[in-house]
């Protein structure tokens, strides 16, 4: 029906009585050109239309690619149906490309597939000395965990643990066990003029001023403190009184649907610390990525890994590998779980609540986004109009301008998803 309809458009275009009433030569073969690029473009939309899923789409993608932006930016586009277990579109998807932040995809995936989805978070109060009367004779350690949700209420218990030792008075110091990570506060390839986290294993409200609203805490709640702050491990026979957890899921949750930077390196530096080596360096997280990689089918090696964020200049993937990714988080359900509900959801919530707000779209499309400059991404998963499961990856690089990128992103996503 809706072909016979767009056949008729062009016939009536072609028999329309107003050429017979237009006079001037000029205006006439305005009109006339005007006619043939309308009647040019109904039969281009009437063919895609015509052709049966997945043609259609590839057709229309390819319509899309011929676009001005492409003469001076590139594009890598992979997409893959889950249900067929096929790549339905490829374009440029090995080519190398800074990712930007859906490289916060490969670290959640790397994440839950070493660590899984019962990982916590964790920071502890320890002490070493005796408690004699309401006076602590020794030294108070906070050992961080890297944990960037540690706010008031976590705050609030270390002091109150001290307060039910019976504890107004510590003759000793306040130590920040910062053993956890190495000292490099910014990561590998970051713009000194960008909005950087801090990289500190004990952050507050996310911000390297733990020990300062610590010692704080204290003297708000009339603790008394002899000494001072310092840096120091916590010693071995120390004794812990209280560890405050935030979960992986609560991580993933604000790293992905706000691409929270500070989130994301924190997670970089759990996969680091997971292979036992303190202390946790960003080349002992890239060790676990590889090895991911590897079991994929890929070779690590084609790719540059430099951080868990994206904020990296460094940073070289594919949307092939992007893909894979995304395939093998789907086929494992304990990591698949976990990873949907973190996704920006198109016209909904996260970075991608004013993204794509069509019928076909909205609510359907999960997907992180990535922007830096020149860079435009987006990789993750949607139900296609056939009901067929499919995850993407497209990179937009060499941009002037962003939107464009993620308009193109955007016309895509909706050929997928529209009837």
């Amino acid at each position: 029906m809706k072909i016979r309809i767009l056949l008729l458009l062009w016939l009536t275009l072609l028999t329309s009585p107003l050429l017979a009433q237009v006079d001037n030569e000029d205006l006439l073969e305005d009109q006339d050109t005007t006619q043939t690029d309308t009647a040019m473009a109904v039969l281009k939309v009437a063919h895609i239309d015509s052709l049966a899923w997945p043609k259609n789409v590839q057709a229309g993608i390819d319509e899309l690619l011929k676009d001005d932006m492409f003469k001076t930016s590139q594009v890598g586009i992979m997409i893959y149906d889950l249900d067929a277990d096929s790549a339905i579109y490829r374009y440029n998807e090995r080519q190398l490309m800074r990712p930007a932040s859906t490289m916060k995809v490969i670290t959640a995936i790397t994440a839950l597939d070493k660590l899984g989805g019962s990982y916590q978070f964790k920071t502890d109060l320890c002490y070493t000395g005796q408690v004699v009367g309401s006076r602590l004779e020794g030294d108070v350690y906070c050992v961080g965990g890297f944990d960037p949700r540690f706010n008031s209420d976590d705050l609030r218990a270390f002091v109150e643990a001290l307060h039910r030792m019976g504890v107004d008075t510590i003759r000793g110091d306040i130590y920040a066990d910062v053993a956890m990570k190495d000292t490099n506060l910014l990561g590998e390839g970051w713009c000194w003029d960008d909005d950087n986290p801090v990289l500190s294993p004990l952050v507050f409200q996310r911000k390297n001023i733990f020990m300062e609203k610590f010692m704080a805490a204290l003297s708000r709640s009339d603790v008394y403190v002899t000494g001072t702050i310092g840096i120091r491990r916590k010693p071995t026979d120390a004794n812990c009184i209280v560890s405050r957890f935030h979960t992986i899921d609560q991580i993933l949750m604000r790293m992905l649907k706000e691409s929270d930077n500070l989130y994301a390196e924190s997670m970089y530096y759990q996969l680091a610390a997971s292979t036992g080596n303190r202390p946790a360096t960003a080349k002992s997280a890239r060790v676990v990525e590889r090895q991911l990689i590897s079991r994929l089918g890929l070779n690590p090696s084609r790719y540059r890994l430099a951080d868990g964020s994206g904020l990296s200049l460094y940073n070289y993937v594919s949307p092939e590998l992007e893909v894979q990714m995304l395939r093998y988080a789907y086929r494992n359900e304990n990591i698949y779980n976990h990873l949907l509900p973190a996704l920006p959801i198109a016209g909904v919530d996260g970075t991608l609540r004013s993204r794509m707000r069509s019928e076909f779209t909205r609510g359907n499309v999960h997907a992180k986004t990535g922007t830096v400059t020149g860079v435009a991404s987006l990789c993750g998963y949607l139900t296609a109009a056939n009901g067929h499961h499919i995850c993407f990856s497209i990179i937009n690089q060499g941009l002037m301008h962003g939107r464009n990128g993620r308009n193109f992103q955007d016309k895509v996503c909706l050929l997928l998803c529209q009837p």
